[in-house]
């Protein structure tokens, strides 16, 4: 049996004490904003001989920043400054965590003009020998994309099952899925209406197209348990029909019968 163990850093006395010459390094290197260095707030050994000393900073506008200086003692040799940095502690005010851009672009935000290419090893996508495709692309540019043509194979990427299932999730749980508000107070779902066109593929089964121009998904992928109050089966009950106009009423008094009032 392996028996593994960690030591633990042993700093030594002098550079665990030695706050007076981590805060004289860091005014030295301020200069005139000695004024921004607050109170000690304690230390953190990094490794043998090696510790962090931290002061509160009271810079304007760096609530919650701290100023870090390294200090080293190796072999019983002389204190040495190694580092001196600003940096964040629990409750400072800093920038979110950086997203690419491509990971940023929501649906609708691409302009005319604008492009967005598609990485080769996206998941979503598979080269189109795999799934086999109706061959609508002409391109014969690259190598793979003329021996789809060659084989009848169409594009040169299909979707992926991976491709496949992230597009129903997306599907199903947008405002065109079960869970809408308008599909919950819906009286009938998609699958029943006269308006629903239907789709090929693996989707099939559990997605279609709207097209009724009167409701709010016309044009839109719908799951088959969506639902709207624009359903082609839909009728009013008595209560909900609206109330019938009264016939007009004919007004056969004269100006000259009004002077005799």
């Amino acid at each position: 049996m392996r028996v593994t163990s960690t030591a633990t850093p042993y700093a030594g006395p002098n550079v665990l004490t030695a706050v007076e010459d981590a805060r004289s390094a860091l005014v030295a290197d301020l200069g005139r904003d000695a004024s921004d260095v607050g109170d000690h707030l304690g230390n953190v050994v990094e490794s043998d001989g090696v510790v962090t000393h931290l002061f509160a900073c009271t810079r304007k506008g760096y609530v919650g920043w701290r100023w870090s200086v390294t200090v080293v003692q190796l072999d019983g040799g002389p204190i040495t400054v190694d580092e001196l940095v600003l940096i964040p502690g629990d409750e400072a005010i800093v920038a979110p965590a950086w997203v690419p851009y491509r990971e940023r672009i929501q649906p609708g935000d691409l302009s005319p003009g604008d492009l967005l290419p598609v990485g080769d090893d996206d998941p979503r996508l598979v080269p189109t020998y795999f799934f086999g495709d109706d061959p609508l692309d002409a391109d014969a540019k690259a190598q793979v994309r003329q021996v789809a043509l060659d084989l009848g194979l169409g594009r040169v990427r299909t979707l992926s099952p991976e491709g496949y299932d992230a597009a129903a999730e997306r599907w199903y749980e947008s405002e065109s899925g079960p869970l809408a508000p308008i599909a919950q107070a819906a009286p009938h779902h998609c699958h029943s209406c006269g308006f629903l066109m239907r789709i090929a593929g693996h989707l099939a089964q559990h997605f279609g197209v709207c097209a009724n121009g009167d409701a709010n998904d016309d044009g839109r992928v719908v799951s088959m348990d969506h639902g709207c109050g624009a359903h082609s089966e839909v009728r009013l009950s008595k209560k909900q029909e609206p109330l019938p106009v009264p016939e007009p009423v004919i007004d056969t008094i004269t100006p000259d019968e009004l002077e005799n009032f």
